[in-house]
């Protein structure tokens, strides 16, 4: 992903708790989809629940429209790994399922700020889930959230890289299997616009990557499967799919760093559950008033 603008956004106390409100949007999104997604509901029905509930909390989706997708939540079922387009299509028990959404809000100077998260699940619950499938949902979780552990002690970007190819590695020794890394498609910066400078990679490299600071906050987004990293679009232009027919898991959150620590601005508790396994805490920030 190529951003026009190369400057990282800086944003103060005010700009942040902006975002946690988009970010609530979102962790709302969530919990509807999650109680909705059931045998027999269609990928369509799934993005009205979707819409239904940014209408309700008076926000925006800044999926819908963008660059003329045509729905609020990107639903993605077993070999497509991002982007898949709701319709007609109905899900099955034991589907691996992923859902990527988003939403913003309007301050009084018209300026947007965009809440991102995804999460990934089985169809009917996980008693119908492949055990493959769990062990796949499990690592990528875990390296999504080790990397967000790694951004609250990290002096530079590519320290989340390392953290998502440590939890691989570790889990392909527990699991006898080791998940491909999608490399083609990253994190990013998310302010002002979604998509923002810089680019989060989920994978390792001898670059350190920009330093990290307060004020920046970063959309942290591993994509792993259960065979091969590489992927393919289809002809409707957005769907990607793993070019071996492997599934595929998606998890992501929006989170700030501040002073001695970050903050998950899409997650209801900030991060508190996901972080107390790393010894840490979100480092949040109270409302004014």
């Amino acid at each position: 992903m190529v951003h026009e603008d190369r400057r990282i956004e800086i944003k103060n106390t005010d700009q942040i708790l902006r975002m946690r409100r988009a970010g609530m949007v979102v962790a709302s999104i969530h919990q509807a989809l999650r109680a909705a997604c059931e045998p027999g509901i269609t990928t369509g029905e799934l993005d009205k629940v979707s819409a239904a509930v940014i209408s309700r909390m008076g926000a925006k989706s800044n999926f819908l429209g963008y660059d003329g997708f045509p729905a609020t939540v990107c639903i993605s079922i077993n070999e497509e790994v991002i982007h898949g387009i709701p319709g007609q299509r109905v899900l099955q028990f034991g589907d691996l399922v992923s859902f990527d959404c988003g939403a913003y809000i309007v301050d009084q100077n018209g300026r947007q700020w965009h809440g991102d998260a995804a999460f990934s699940m089985i169809c009917g619950g996980e008693e119908h889930g492949r055990p493959e499938d769990l062990q796949l949902l499990a690592t990528t979780e875990r390296s999504l959230w080790t990397a967000i552990a790694a951004l609250a002690k990290a002096k530079h970007l590519g320290e989340i890289g390392d953290a998502v190819e440590e939890v691989v590695y570790e889990d392909s020794l527990r699991f006898g299997w080791e998940a491909g890394i999608v490399e083609e498609y990253v994190g990013h910066g998310i302010g002002t616009a979604m998509h923002q400078a810089p680019d989060v990679l989920n994978y390792s490299t001898r670059a350190n990557g920009p330093k990290v600071k307060p004020g920046m906050v970063l959309a942290i987004e591993p994509m792993l499967t259960r065979g091969g990293g590489l992927t393919k679009e289809l002809q409707d232009g957005w769907t990607v799919v793993t070019v071996d027919g492997s599934r595929a898991a998606h998890f992501e959150h929006t989170v700030a760093v501040l002073p001695g620590g970050v903050w998950v601005l899409t997650a209801p508790d900030g991060g508190r559950a996901g972080l107390a396994p790393f010894g840490l805490s979100p480092r949040a920030i109270a409302p004014k008033g």
